[in-house]
């Protein structure tokens, strides 16, 4: 276990390092105009259990976007996630950001999230409810959101391939600075188990935006998941 915990605390300062980097000599470019873009989001969560009902969480993302020509933004964090039952988790999470702002500079946020996911007993189909609050700190002013996410996924049949599920996720944003559901998420894609310790999430997702630009984004996705 020791182990393990020096490995999970060297790859925190890595990324740390990593994120921080980001932006501290920017090349300047133009701002996109465009009502539409397309993006890349890159992410890796790290999870050590550390007792049967906690675990530890390291989260990593990188999001590239203008056409996925561009570095856009680069996170790392600490959680945790507690399981108090089986359909029940909640998992307390600080994330440290880098991302361009409008005068296409980096600028850094500090953003403490709960989550917590309820996963419905239903039979036939994996249908969750995911309630995240984020609070963030920023330079240009602090701010809150609410996320009442829903998910429905599906294992297809072994017999196609094993190991493999689909899923759709609604993510709307509620934002104190506009004080209104100004954002919104629709996701689809695939989940396929590569192991026991290892999982790819690869999907698409549309997000529309009606207090920012780009007003749409399209994202490709991917979502490395590793159990130590």
């Amino acid at each position: 276990m020791s182990r393990l915990t020096i490995l999970t605390f060297a790859l925190f300062l890595a990324g740390q390092l990593a994120v921080s980097s980001i932006g501290q000599t920017p090349t300047p470019s133009p701002t996109p105009t465009d009502e539409t873009d397309i993006a890349s989001w890159n992410d890796i969560s790290l999870t050590v259990p550390v007792h049967e009902k906690v675990d530890v969480s390291i989260p990593f993302t990188f999001r590239f976007n203008q056409d996925i020509g561009r570095l856009n933004e680069g996170r790392v964090g600490i959680g945790l996630v507690l399981k108090p039952h089986k359909r029940f988790s909640v998992a307390p999470t600080y994330l440290y950001i880098r991302s361009r702002n409008t005068a296409n500079r980096f600028a850094t946020e500090n953003r403490l999230t709960v989550g917590m996911v309820y996963r419905f007993p239903v039979k036939v189909i994996g249908l969750s409810h995911k309630s995240t609050f984020e609070f963030r700190f920023r330079s240009s002013g602090n701010s809150w959101r609410y996320r009442p996410a829903i998910t429905v996924e599906k294992e297809l049949p072994e017999r196609w391939v094993k190991g493999m599920k689909v899923f759709v996720t609604e993510d709307p944003f509620y934002n104190s600075a506009t004080s209104s559901f100004s954002r919104n998420r629709l996701s689809f894609g695939v989940n396929k188990t590569l192991s026991k310790n290892l999982s790819l999430d690869l999907y698409y997702l549309r997000q529309d935006d009606n207090s920012s630009s780009p007003a749409v984004t399209h994202v490709l996705g991917t979502g490395w998941k590793i159990k130590f």
